[in-house]
């Protein structure tokens, strides 16, 4: 009850501190099962195709291949993207369950103050701890 009612005393800094944990759980998940290796290597051969779009404007033939080579790189970044979501998915639904519970009548904004400082513990946590 102690949580609940430092919650309750302070929403905007406890939304802001619950936001960076989940956030920070969340990249550790992805760290730990997904390839990172793979995940930048994925990353990089995208850049190249989109480099050699730009040089193939002309050849409607070239550039078909290369599309064919992105969307195949970008279904397999998907498909290790969807690992750590299977680790966090209803943990995270329980856990916007029980805090929509504290602060619907409270602090109706606070959906807001989650998605703002979690996009940006996300921008952070995943340079310090490089996550691709």
């Amino acid at each position: 009850m102690v949580l609940k009612e430092w919650m309750i005393i302070n929403p905007k800094l406890s939304v802001v501190v619950i936001s960076f944990t989940v956030t920070l759980v969340m990249t550790l998940v992805t760290k730990k099962f997904t390839n990172q290796g793979r995940m930048k290597e994925l990353k990089e051969i995208q850049k190249a195709c989109q480099i050699k779009l730009k040089d193939t404007k002309g050849n409607p033939e070239e550039m078909s291949k290369i599309q064919k080579q992105m969307m195949e790189c970008s279904l397999e970044l998907m498909k290790h993207s969807f690992k750590p979501m299977l680790y966090t998915f209803l943990p995270l639904i329980l856990l916007f369950w029980w805090i929509r519970g504290i602060y619907s009548e409270i602090f109706s904004s606070w959906i807001w103050w989650y998605i703002i400082a979690g996009i940006a513990s996300s921008l952070i946590l995943r340079k310090v701890l490089k996550v691709v």
